[in-house]
């Protein structure tokens, strides 16, 4: 009896690691909870994140753990060094000049959503569809209309550089920024290779230089600086929670740089099917959120915009540099650029 007692214990201890061992390994597929990281603005106060979060809950009982993992370029490094033990199922956020690095670390997976029909084709800057644009918009510089009076305002970038503007800009790290990189990449396609004189110019005249956008913007509408780094878009967000027009943008003749921001499913996902739905959601139900809380135009041409983008001026001229171009010489112009900064 006590051999037979030992036999079915034994039997039960066994099947009972089996089974535990089982759920171990199959938790994360059936798990309804996927990860998802986003930049910090939009994981922040005034971004969509939450709201974004809890409507797609709503709607499809799907938890989101919402992970605010820096800027692009922060976010990127993130995905990457955490290769060997993935955390993520989804990656917000990803711009289109940051787009070859994103392909070259093979992190990400194709995924044809059925919502790109409603995307017009120059936003889709992925052909294998590992971005997938959610918004975008042209980089510019605003401007605190009751410090700096209009008649005074700078007409070019190369004018951005007047002593009389010295201590009235914040400017943001490119190494850190995404926006801040827009910047270094839209001085590389006014001035060429001379970008470099209107950055040692332009230092002078910087307040400060913040690592990140949110950081520069609470600076500038807490009244620190009349000029920030931001978009053309950005006095939306005020007139539509603020009811004010006070932040205005200052359009350049010589032209904006374009950004686009991309959405990506990273080839780790234990959860791919959930992820997907996530991503579709952005591209449809959420993008209306996510325009207003940005202050970026939405991808799909189906979403019907606000009065409150009216104040949103449209450039004469949109510039942009090949993606190859960019990924050739990044680093380089990264490396120059700390050189000047730094001196």
């Amino acid at each position: 009896m006590k051999k037979f007692v030992s036999i079915v214990v034994a039997f039960f201890a066994t099947t009972l690691a089996l089974f535990a061992s089982g759920a171990k390994e199959i938790s994360p597929s059936i798990s309804n909870e996927i990860t998802v990281y986003a930049y910090d603005a939009f994981c922040g106060d005034w971004g969509p994140g939450a709201k974004v979060v809890q409507a797609f809950k709503e709607k499809t009982g799907i938890d989101v753990n919402l992970v605010s993992a820096g800027d692009a370029i922060e976010m990127l490094t993130k995905v990457e060094l955490e290769k060997s033990n993935p955390k993520a199922d989804v990656v917000v956020g990803i711009s289109d000049d940051m787009a070859m690095k994103a392909y070259n670390s093979n992190l990400f997976e194709s995924y044809n959503s059925p919502s790109l029909n409603d995307i017009p084709a120059f936003l889709q800057f992925d052909n294998q569809n590992r971005l997938l644009p959610f918004d975008y918009g042209n980089f510019a510089f605003v401007y605190d209309s009751e410090k700096i009076a209009k008649e005074e305002l700078p007409t070019s970038l190369e004018d951005l550089t007047n002593p009389k503007y010295k201590n009235k800009v914040i400017l943001i790290d490119p190494r850190t920024s995404s926006v801040g990189l827009g910047l270094l990449i839209w001085s590389r396609e006014v001035f060429g290779d001379n970008y470099l004189t209107w950055w040692n110019k332009m230092k002078d005249n910087a307040l400060t230089i913040t690592e990140g956008w949110s950081s520069a913007y609470g600076m500038f509408t807490s009244g620190e600086a009349p000029i920030t780094l931001s978009y053309t878009t950005s006095p939306v967000y005020h007139v539509m929670y603020e009811d004010t027009t006070r932040y205005q943008t200052i359009i350049f003749d010589e032209g904006h740089s374009a950004t686009i921001e991309g959405v990506g499913l990273l080839k780790s996902s234990n959860n791919k099917e959930k992820a997907k739905q996530f991503i579709d959601f952005l591209l449809t139900d959420a993008q209306l959120d996510i325009a207003t809380a940005n202050s970026m135009y939405p991808t799909n041409s189906k979403t019907e915009l606000p009065s409150a983008f009216d104040w949103a001026p449209k450039p004469n001229v949109t510039l942009s540099l090949d993606a190859s171009d960019i990924e050739n010489n990044l680093d380089t112009w990264l490396n120059q650029w700390t050189d000047v900064m730094s001196k």
